[in-house]
């Protein structure tokens, strides 16, 4: 092997050699990374971080978890939500109704430093809202609402009030749903009482005519007109015969109003008892989640970790100043042959 053939070779397995033939530039180089990236972390504005840790709750709805007997527990009010739950409280988390209040409330237009004259506001401030506020779902199947800000007081306030707009979000939505359906079975409700109140003004007037129970009633008169016809009284006959008539024309649709009036009066309290639990969803407000921490402010800082930073900075900057130096020699070589 020519003398040529061997450097080569050993230049390219044999990385410590080569590091320290190129030690001088390559500590040049870094320490003026380090010096750059501590420079820029100090630059960087300094943020707080606060957590809100919380378990969704099964049940939405108050009048399931308290009015309606459930065998199952499925409707359990203190019961934990599963990972369905988790998911629906992550959406409405995600909802510009929160966002919008949050933004209106904290100023976070002015807060964040985003002119109204500038290009594309709104899209600025949902970015700068994205990058410092986020959700997630734990592996425990809570949620945590994290908040980075430059004000550590703000953090928190921001992230518990967040927490407790989605109990808000959420009953507007229950309370919205819930009042559509207390129209619809009001209606009803109302219809099947002026039903049941023509068959009670009907039997009242049926009663006013003696009949109180037409079936007991023909078969009592039954047998005391056959008694009076075979002892020849016509005129008790005739009397006996009418109030059979009137039975008889009567009767059924008394017997019709009674099976009636009981089915009406099975359907009047199923609506009655649907009322009362609407009535409570569409009026009552409860919270949807069971609290685990409450964000409070931070005593140190969350971002930037200035280590970090200067530390990835000076490897990021070692291992591409390696690269160059591998390219530029072996073009060197080529160059030479």
């Amino acid at each position: 092997m020519s003398a040529e053939q061997y450097n080569e070779q050993f230049d390219s397995t044999n990385l410590l050699v080569f590091l320290l033939k190129w030690k001088k530039q390559l500590i040049i180089v870094c320490g003026a990374a380090a010096l750059i990236s501590s420079a820029v972390s100090l630059i960087i504005e300094e943020k707080f971080e606060s957590t809100y840790v919380f378990f969704p709750a099964f049940s939405s709805s108050i009048s399931k978890g308290v009015m309606t007997e459930d065998a199952g527990a499925k409707n359990d009010i203190v019961q934990f939500g599963e990972e369905e739950q988790a998911e629906q409280m992550l959406q409405i988390l995600n909802s510009e109704m929160i966002r919008d209040r949050i933004v209106s409330k904290y100023q976070l237009m002015t807060h964040y430093e985003i002119g109204a004259d500038e290009s594309f506001p709104q899209t600025k401030l949902i970015k700068t809202w994205e990058d410092n506020v986020s959700y997630k779902r734990t592996e425990f199947q809570s949620i945590e609402i994290r908040v980075l800000d430059k004000d550590k007081n703000m953090a928190a306030a921001i992230a518990n009030d967040i927490a407790s707009l989605l109990d808000s979000a959420k009953n507007a939505m229950i309370h919205g749903r819930a009042k559509q359906a207390l129209v619809v079975i009001k209606e009803e409700y109302e219809k099947m009482e002026a039903r049941m109140r023509a068959s009670d003004d009907t039997l009242r007037m049926l009663g006013e005519k003696g009949i109180a129970n037409a079936e007991k009633q023909t078969e009592m008169l039954s047998q005391e007109y056959y008694k009076v016809v075979a002892q020849g009284n016509k005129s008790a006959s005739k009397q006996l015969k009418q109030m059979l008539d009137t039975l008889g024309k009567y009767g059924p649709l008394q017997e019709r109003l009674i099976d009636q009036r009981e089915f009406e009066l099975e359907r009047l309290l199923l609506l009655r008892a649907k009322y009362e639990e609407l009535k409570v969803d569409a009026t009552q407000n409860v919270t949807h989640k069971f609290t685990v921490n409450k964000a409070w402010a931070s005593e140190k800082k969350a971002y930037p970790i200035r280590w970090l930073i200067v530390v990835v900075s000076v490897i990021a900057t070692f291992v591409f100043s390696v690269l160059i130096i591998i390219g530029l020699e072996n073009y060197h070589r080529i160059q030479k042959r």
